[in-house]
């Protein structure tokens, strides 16, 4: 049987259930409805005896599907207004509008102020600006517009940002705003995905929990690769229920497609929630176990030619005629896959990273160098302010619906649900806190349709069942521990909003005590009583969350590493947010810096500097002060990367959100944030630009594509992101010289210039930068070093 969503006409299940009509049940996928399969009334509430598990999750009608084949798409496509605006004829009319305002009001908050993080993390902007120009640079994700090397991810995220900035120009809104359409279209997914099998409110609860969650105000709004990702696995979790529903294949190669272009956006990571979707699929799918091996082969085959493709074209190409793969230490995209971006995240050896194949080495707080790893590391220091809003509840909710569909039958499209994400939520949540490799706050996003798709559909089925007092029990609890842990959550930075902790705490611990009771008062003055108290439990749980993002969008972000909301202080089970090792360092808290703008105890690393941030007196739009002072700069504010200047101010203290100030290269010698360009330096680079094939050449992408973005010529990126790639040799780079395609070298980048070193890479780039400091004589434009290629050199040395 397969089933989707309605709502049996029991105790009255939601305000509007006089809106409901009594559901019809099909028995078969061919069969026309049939009589409510339990039509004897349901005793009264508080009655003795156990009502069946259907009454929580009780099976109902799948939505109706349109008619295929050629001859029905010129209807579909006359009908599809009508249809987008009324949704499907058994819903109330209110259901389609309140969907679509879900919708609306996500884009209004994601496109506010969406410009004020200027190119956000210009490592990925500059391959777009470069990807703008040149469809050679597009296709293979390159750092430059002339193909010197790559960025250190698959390029299929960065495809609808270059695109977006072909059609409308080069702008920080052109490069965004794909990000912020892919938020909306995964909330319009969850809702979907919700909504096939639950009711209308679990469907819009589920969406609006995906939108107020603040690392998805935050991703949805920013240009890594996450938010494509999170939008290819929700579809793939949309698939997989549709496939597992009726043993379709035509789904689940959908899914295999999804998985296969989730590859193509950010690798080995899109395969966390894979495992879980074939043994759902496996187990649930109503058709025999044969059939199903044979439909996850062809799932299988979807997937690898998906992803195929892109893959076996740079594998096969030589070298020669490609940019260098960015983030690998042999030019090879298979070795990026399965090491630096594949398993290395795992045991933190990672040559040539910022871990440097330390094997997960340790920092400060007895963790290791991304912090300490655990089953409570998302629920600790500034990450818990990330996701872990809701986590308490979706577990609770996880394992209510896996207990109450405990009886029912194999393919239950109810517990299909239930599986689908609780396998996504716990495989993606366990790597998350075990994985000794590079880890930032902001890869939590995909945790995040998990979790708000889990708190939809087990809220559904316990307000459904709250006339019961188990049910009213767990659902009180849900409530109150929801509001306790958001109380403890805004305690981190005690000076956010300050009245609204206690507000949260005390809402949701009198609608857990009005929901335990209204089901024990008879008649209307119970349900009134239910649903002010559903109404406030809701607001209690998702105020937490909703400020957090309001902040988030209000503030610029810039960086490699940036984190959703205000500053925090420390928290969770005992650790303690930060950067490195989870001791209170980056990005939470109190913080030294270095001088120059870089980060104690890196290569270039100093003591001078500090950050303190402060609070937020008033919400929206207030205003926090942070100080910093340095030998030479610091954390003067938006965009995030540092200046000139003995003190500077920022919202929190976080160099705009995004990472280390300093002169020149930027956060830690430009490895985490690019340089400040003055309108002189980028005037000098675009002086006779033609004649070369890159204006210059910079040691770490992220100083290179601050350049680049300034001028808008093809800048080198020496050593890749990390400044570690062998990328091009001394003698190579002497080659170009001689052959005049270079014209400057700008100093300072990288890991303070030191190229690989002690991160276990390459010493190219720290060879380079000694010969062109040794060869050529500097010249200073402001505060930037730079060293004239074409000039005749101080000694002989080409």
């Amino acid at each position: 049987m397969t089933t989707s969503s309605s709502v049996p006409p029991t105790s009255e299940p939601w305000p509007d259930a006089a809106n409901y009509p009594p559901p019809a049940v099909a028995a078969d996928a061919a069969a026309g409805p049939t009589a409510w399969p339990d039509a004897a009334p349901l005793p009264p509430a508080g009655a003795e005896r156990e009502r069946p598990a259907e009454t929580l999750f009780p099976p109902v009608a799948p939505p109706p599907a349109g008619p295929g084949g050629r001859a029905s798409r010129a209807g579909r496509l006359r009908t599809l207004p009508a249809r987008t605006w009324r949704g499907r004829e058994d819903d109330p009319r209110w259901v389609r509008p309140a969907f679509l305002g879900l919708l609306l009001a996500t884009a209004v908050l994601y496109f506010w102020n969406l410009t004020a993080s200027g190119w956000a993390n210009a490592f990925y902007s500059a391959a777009v600006q470069a990807g703008s120009v040149s469809w050679k640079a597009m296709f293979f994700g390159s750092s430059d517009s002339a193909n010197f090397i790559t960025v250190d991810k698959p390029p299929l995220s960065l495809w609808p940002m270059a695109l977006s900035a072909r059609l409308f120009g080069l702008s920080s809104f052109s490069v965004l705003a794909p990000q912020v359409l892919m938020g909306v279209g995964t909330v319009a997914t969850v809702y979907a995905t919700v909504r096939r099998r639950f009711t209308p409110l679990a469907g819009l609860v589920a969406g609006a929990a995906l939108a107020l969650t603040p690392v998805a105000a935050l991703m949805f709004r920013f240009n890594n690769p996450d938010a494509l990702l999170v939008l290819l696995l929700t579809l793939a979790a949309y698939g997989t229920v549709r496939a597992t529903e009726t043993a379709s294949t035509r789904w689940l190669v959908f899914v295999g497609v999804m998985f296969g272009l989730g590859f193509l956006t950010k690798t080995l990571q899109a395969f966390l929630v894979l495992p879980a979707f074939a043994l759902v699929y496996l187990v649930c799918a109503p058709t025999g176990l044969r059939r199903r091996f044979l439909q996850l082969l062809y799932g299988t085959l979807a997937m690898v030619a998906a992803g195929g493709w892109w893959v076996a074209v740079v594998e096969l190409m030589p070298a020669s005629a490609r940019p260098y793969i960015g983030g690998s230490q042999d030019n090879s995209f298979l070795s990026l896959t399965f090491g630096y971006n594949g398993f290395g995240r795992i045991t933190g050896d990672e040559t040539g990273s910022v871990g440097g194949g330390g094997g997960g080495r340790t920092g400060g707080g007895g963790g290791g160098m991304w912090g300490s790893t655990g089953i409570t590391r998302l629920f600790d220091g500034d990450i818990g302010g990330q996701i872990a809003w809701l986590m308490p509840a979706a577990l609770i909710l996880l394992l209510f619906g896996l207990w109450a569909t405990r009886r029912h039958p194999r393919t239950d499209s109810a517990r299909i649900g239930f599986l689908v994400w609780g396998g996504w939520l716990l495989s993606t949540a366990l790597t998350f806190s075990f994985m000794s490799g590079i880890f930032h706050q902001y890869y939590t996003v995909a945790l995040v349709p998990a979790v708000a798709a889990l708190v939809g559909m087990g809220a559904d089925g316990l307000w459904r069942a709250r006339h019961r007092l188990p049910y009213a029990a767990v659902l009180a609890v849900t409530v109150a521990v929801t509001a306790w842990w958001a109380h403890q959550l805004l305690g981190r930075s005690s000076q956010f909003v300050p009245w609204l902790r206690n507000a949260v705490l005390i809402g949701g611990v009198l609608a857990a005590i009005a929901l335990l009771l209204a089901g024990r008062i008879p008649g209307r003055p119970g349900r009134r009583i239910a649903t002010v108290a559903g109404l406030t439990a809701l607001a209690a749980g998702l105020a937490g969350p909703a400020a957090y993002a309001l902040d988030t969008v209000s503030t610029g972000h810039s960086g490699s590493i940036v984190t959703a909301g205000p500053a925090v202080q420390s928290g969770g089970f005992g650790g303690r947010g930060g950067f490195p090792g989870g001791g209170g360092g980056f990005p939470g808290g109190n913080r030294n810096g270095g001088q120059n703008g870089t980060f104690p105890g890196f290569p270039g690393g100093g003591t001078g500097g500090s950050s303190n941030g402060g609070g937020m007196p008033n919400f929206p739009g207030g205003t926090r002060n942070g100080t910093g002072t340095g030998s030479t700069g610091t954390f003067p504010g938006f965009p995030g990367g540092g200046g000139t200047g003995s003190t500077g101010e920022s919202r929190d203290g976080r160099t705009g959100r995004g990472g280390f100030g300093g002169t020149g290269g930027g956060g830690m010698g430009g490895l985490l944030n690019g340089a400040r360009v003055s309108s002189e330096v980028a005037d000098l680079l675009k002086q006779d630009a033609g004649k070369y094939t890159w204006v210059a050449a910079a040691v770490g992408s992220q100083n290179q594509a601050s350049y680049q973005l300034a001028s808008g010529e093809p800048v080198m990126a020496l050593g890749g992101f990390n400044g570690s790639d062998p990328s091009l040799s001394l003698d190579g780079f002497k080659q170009l010289v001689k052959e005049g395609k270079v014209h400057w070298f700008i100093g300072g980048g990288g890991f303070g210039g030191m190229g690989g070193g002690s991160m276990g890479g390459s010493n190219y780039s720290s060879e380079i930068t000694s010969w062109v400091e040794s060869t050529y004589t500097a010249k200073t434009v402001g505060s930037t070093t730079l060293y004239d290629l074409t000039a005749a050199p101080k000694s002989p040395g080409l």
